[in-house]
């Protein structure tokens, strides 16, 4: 397991999250792509003694593509057991032109659209290891295409009854300066080692945790 290598100093060690297996679903973001494949992941797990499985690959989508979310969560089978289930919503769904779609509400939601393939997840996440699930979002930047697929997994969520770590929307969360955006974002999508242990990571953990206590 690679180290965040720049964490931050306050341990929450002892609180809700200690102990757990996380199980993370996503791309290039949860892979940590430009933070050398350190992401919050790691920073969460050195923060608070959590053990995590790291499901990421670079530019991969929701929706139907070539090593789809879909697909690579069915390849980890049934073995293992964890305590709750984190995933991305992808920036390449939008960026590729990915159809949303709508939630169907059905046993067997088609994957070719985005709201398919995040119903099929949970379907999914719950036959399987029967645990809480929740997604995250990117921090704020200027996609359309994106913002209807938070909007989307909104929805979703009030739907299933997951929960949401909405960064996208989270005004006071993106309001940070230029010069720390500088140091917090490779580019308008990757957080840096710095961005992961500083910015992210307190607000992801934050929302697992309150997630957690309220179910």
């Amino acid at each position: 397991m690679k180290n965040c290598d720049i964490a931050p100093e306050k341990s929450n060690a002892g609180n809700p999250l200690t102990g757990l297996k996380i199980l993370y679903l996503g791309s290039s973001v949860t892979n940590g792509s430009a933070a050398g494949g350190a992401s919050f992941a790691e920073c969460i797990a050195e923060r608070n003694g959590t053990e995590f499985v790291k499901e990421a690959v670079n530019g991969t989508t929701l929706a139907d593509g070539r090593e789809s979310y879909v697909e690579r969560l069915c390849r980890l089978g049934k073995g293992g057991e964890f305590d709750i289930f984190v995933c991305q919503l992808s920036t390449n769904d939008a960026t590729q032109g990915k159809p949303i779609g709508a939630p169907s509400l059905t046993d067997k939601p088609g994957t070719s659209t985005v709201c398919g393939a995040i119903e099929y997840i949970i379907a999914h996440v719950r036959e399987t290891w029967a645990c809480p699930v929740m997604f995250y979002t990117n921090s704020y930047y200027d996609n359309a295409n994106y913002g209807a697929m938070v909007g989307a997994l909104h929805k979703i969520a009030e739907l299933y009854g997951i929960g949401v770590i909405d960064l996208y929307r989270d005004e006071e969360f993106n309001n940070i300066s230029e010069e720390q955006r500088k140091i917090y974002m490779a580019d308008a999508i990757h957080p840096t080692k710095r961005g992961y242990a500083e910015w992210w990571t307190p607000k992801m953990e934050k929302c697992i945790i309150d997630y957690i206590k309220g179910r």
